[in-house]
């Protein structure tokens, strides 16, 4: 079995191969453990990645981008005078490593690929991540795995590191973009996020810029008008010049890691700097200590105190800052470590998480803390794919196979728990406690269900009797709902009445509004929030007038200024698939897609955002039922697809929208 594990980062990349039976090792891309993500638009269209892409930027820095990844949420990068879709730049940087382990297989591809992620991205940067591995050429089977529980798995792999079912492991990753955190628990069926946070403005490049800037009040009063050239360059020897000052400063930082200090050459007519470490650190506190603190948060959110962890574990390449390690045991009064070096640690640790267990999504923290006030965030079983016709084209989800003996989850991705790398280690059978200080305390109580509890005598003793209060009201809700049942003949928002495939398979009679049964269920709140009228509203959306689609309804969304949402129940999904394809296409941009599921409907949506308007469509899989939310854009919107996205999941999406 020949498993490939891949860390797409914000600076660099790195990827672990296992094969032949032999253990896990970094591939080295160029001679190196880790590949820069840089991309480079050569002018003939070629994508250049890696230390090439960085030579090549000397030449024309236009064309070149050093951090595809932090730009996820945007459709397209402008390269020079060339427009690169997102998708397109990151799958250059996966078809390099793919090109390099086929290379070291002797020609063969790896039976299973595994794609790390932050944990808090959602399924529209999922999705990006997915396409950008089919375009790569990723065609065996491909997993993603949050990158929280691949450290996790990765510590416990250590020697006296396995983590006890009830213990808990807080990750700090401090990348290049960005910084996340979240407290990871091991169960007896694998890994749960109990808690996670992060800050989208606090990574290894902000600590860069704080440098320059640094360096820039020493040097810019000798010619601050050669400075401001540097900090804006408009010429090709100015860009070239400050991407070489921009590596001079990123070298220095990490030569502090290192020394107690250190010299950032200097372009003419500037004099090279020395700078400390002390000065470096005094820099970027503020930043740091924001980052403790919120490290502190989630540790609580979890339901827990530091001195119960199992320890703070260190990864990303810009946790090697010796500042890092001592403000956590400063504030938090535990000292974290970091066992490997931090940059390949969340790689390696997507091996040892077990195949059965993977899983492509992780739930939605902030809701849940809304719900119960807590950061419990247990990983469970995914929902499987909708069985609707498949989507083809350029933007299609890629086609992903499952792991042998799972279930699948959204896009063929195996779902489930994530299993230990060590499961068949036997833990006493004391429940959910962990060993801290040669004492056994309980877990949170905000562990998975599944995790058996130890119950007191005492505790036990009134269950029965609460036991025979439930059945009673059970028993009279059910008398209750049987004599109402004759008085609602039509379902409402809030009903809960569903109807089946055959049922909806035919538009019916329109009722309520202009609804039919089955689009007032699609509908779910949104009839109560907004004005509804039948019809198409917007001419731009309205279908041409030999398309017979059946029942329309147009309801309008308060929220989202120039927008409408659509409910169609036609006679043909093809029919419906390719009229919301026409409006797909029409915006000219990149689409973005995802699943969705609520009112006892599942499908998958799809948006995409151009220069004049927006428009996203959600379809049901198993009958001819549509939504369009078409949003005309004025002067002063910029929205992108991944915005639209997220309104639609937030307001309109049947079942989650309040």
């Amino acid at each position: 079995m020949r498993i490939l594990s891949v860390d797409l980062g914000t600076s660099n990349t790195v990827a672990v191969l296992s094969a032949h039976g032999r253990p896990p090792r970094v591939v080295e891309v160029d001679g190196s453990a880790t590949m820069p993500s840089a991309v480079f638009a050569d002018e003939d269209g070629t994508l250049m990645v890696g230390r090439d892409a960085e030579r090549r930027a000397r030449l024309d820095p236009t064309r070149f981008e050093p951090n595809p990844k932090r730009r996820v949420d945007e459709q397209t990068l402008l390269l020079g005078s060339d427009v690169v879709p997102v998708n397109e730049a990151l799958a250059a940087v996966l078809r390099r490593v793919l090109e390099e382990t086929s290379r070291q297989l002797g020609g063969d591809h790896p039976d299973e690929i595994r794609l790390t992620h932050p944990a808090q991205w959602g399924p529209v940067r999922r999705n990006v991540l997915l396409s950008a591995a089919r375009l790569a050429g990723m065609r065996t089977a491909v997993s993603l795995v949050p990158e929280p529980v691949a450290a996790a798995a990765h510590f416990a792999s250590f020697p006296g590191k396995a983590l006890a079912p009830g213990q808990a492991l807080a990750v700090y990753d401090l990348g290049a973009g960005t910084f996340d955190v979240a407290v990871v628990g091991a169960t007896q069926n694998g890994y749960a996020v109990l808690a996670e946070d992060g800050l989208p403005d606090l990574g290894g490049l902000d600590v860069d810029q704080a440098l320059l800037v640094h360096v820039g009040r020493e040097v810019s009063h000798k010619d601050p008008q050669r400075w401001q050239r540097l900090l804006r360059p408009e010429s090709t020897p100015d860009r070239r010049t400050r991407r070489a000052l921009q590596e001079d400063v990123k070298a220095a930082k990490e030569a502090l890691s290192r020394h107690p200090q250190t010299e950032v050459p200097m372009p003419e007519p500037f004099t090279d700097v020395l700078v400390t470490r002390a000065e470096l650190e005094a820099l970027v506190r503020p930043a740091m200590l924001r980052s403790v603190e919120l490290l502190a948060r989630t540790v609580r959110s979890a339901g827990l105190a530091p001195e119960r962890l199992a320890g703070i574990y260190l990864v990303g390449g810009s946790s090697r800052l010796p500042l890092v390690g001592t403000m956590i045991a400063e504030k938090i009064g535990v000292v974290p470590g970091s066992l490997d070096q931090p940059e390949t640690a969340v790689a390696l640790g997507a091996h040892h998480v077990a195949s059965d267990g993977i899983s492509m999504r992780t739930q939605n923290v902030e809701g849940h803390i809304a719900a119960t006030g807590t950061g419990a965030h247990p990983v469970g079983p995914a929902q499987g794919p909708a069985q609707g016709p498949a989507q083809t084209g350029p933007h299609a989800p890629p086609p992903v196979a499952s792991l042998p003996g799972t279930q699948s989850g959204p896009y063929g991705t195996p779902s489930g728990p994530y299993p230990p790398p060590h499961a068949q280690q036997s833990y006493p059978p004391s429940g959910p406690q962990q060993a801290l200080g040669g004492q056994q305390q309980p877990a949170p109580s905000n562990f998975p269900s599944g995790f058996p509890t130890v119950k007191k005598e005492e505790e036990k003793k009134p269950a029965a009797k609460r036991k025979k209060v439930i059945i009673g009201a059970v028993a009279a809700v059910i008398v209750l709902l049987a004599a109402g049942a004759a008085f609602f003949l039509w379902p409402d928002s809030s009903s809960g009445t569903t109807y089946t495939a055959d049922q909806c398979q035919k538009p019916g009679a329109p009722e309520d509004r202009g609804f039919t049964r089955c689009l007032r269920q699609l509908a779910g709140k949104v009839p109560d929030n907004g004005q509804c009228n039948p019809g198409t509203g917007n001419a731009a959306i309205a279908p041409p007038a030999n398309e017979n689609f059946g029942v329309s309804v147009t309801c309008s969304t308060p929220a989202l200024a120039g927008a409408q949402v659509t409910y169609i129940h036609g006679t043909s999904q093809d029919a419906l698939k390719e009229y919301s394809d026409r409006l797909l296409a029409s915006t000219k941009a990149e689409q973005v897609q995802a699943q969705w599921k609520g009112n006892g409907l599942d499908g998958t949506y799809s948006s995409s955002a151009g220069a004049t308007s927006s428009v996203l469509v959600f379809r049901v899989g198993d009958r001819p039922l549509i939504g369009v939310l078409y949003q005309t854009k004025g002067t002063d919107q910029q929205g992108t697809a991944s915005d639209l996205a997220d309104y639609f999941e937030k307001n309109i999406q049947p079942g989650v929208a309040s």
